[in-house]
């Protein structure tokens, strides 16, 4: 076995950035479409800003994602370390790679033909998927938070409210009015909850059947690979 680096400390820091906003964001997201609690105490909700703490926690939950996604677009083109956007391209390359990592989830790693060393096109897709998924969330809840501003106006000058009318009322025309953004941002809230599962389920996956210790990459930004590979033609090549 031999140890491969997979992700850097930078890395592995905005992956559990983007973990804990994202449970923020959901906790918060919920109670301000539906209040399902409030204070323990004899004082009305109201009167200890329970609402006004949930969206204060949901806005700067987005604040940090929006830094992230603009971050993680970065390192997709630039990264020094790994550059994904070169798995994600329609090359003949990536399609055998891509089939072939499904074929080895489908059969449970009964057929295994292509180089787990570093991250694959399935995976990179995968993730590709969740930032689309995310960057439409922050569009169409930013369309929601200026939908507030009635006045045009806000604490740091009406250039931020123009901004986000600019930069997001088109989903206005897409989803049918604010109700229709509504329901999408909620829809793709649900979404990445569902692509949340299939991540942990699959690193969980990988992890017992690569037995290559897969889980560690969020945690040490290393994993274990065999000496011996399979390459994309089915070949075996030594990994020295």
């Amino acid at each position: 076995m031999k140890r491969v680096e997979r992700m850097t400390p930078i890395m592995r820091i905005i992956h559990w950035m983007n973990a804990i906003c994202m449970i923020v964001a959901v906790a918060t997201g919920l109670y301000i479409g539906y209040p399902y609690y409030q204070t323990l105490i004899a004082d009305p909700a109201v009167d200890k800003y329970v609402m006004a703490w949930n969206r204060w926690g949901h806005f700067i939950a987005a604040i940090i994602f929006d830094v992230t996604a603009i971050l993680i677009g970065y390192l997709y083109l630039f990264s020094r370390f790994e550059k994904p956007y070169k798995k994600i391209l329609p090359t003949k390359k990536n399609f055998i790679e891509f089939c072939e990592v499904f074929f080895n989830l489908m059969t449970f790693n009964r057929r295994k033909k292509f180089d787990s060393t570093h991250s694959d096109s399935y995976n990179i897709m995968f993730f590709t998927l969740f930032h689309i998924l995310l960057v439409f969330m922050l569009l169409t809840g930013l369309q929601l938070y200026v939908h507030g501003l009635a006045s045009g106006t806000s604490s740091i000058g009406a250039w931020w409210p123009w901004m986000l009318h600019f930069a997001t009322d088109w989903t206005l025309d897409v989803f049918g009015g604010n109700m229709g953004v509504r329901i999408a941002h909620h829809t793709a809230m649900y979404l990445i909850l569902m692509w949340v599962m299939c991540h942990i389920y699959y690193q969980i996956w990988r992890t017992i059947f690569w037995r290559e210790g897969d889980i560690n990459i969020v945690f040490g930004g290393t994993k274990f690979v065999n000496k011996n590979i399979v390459n994309s033609k089915g070949e075996v090549e030594k990994n020295d």
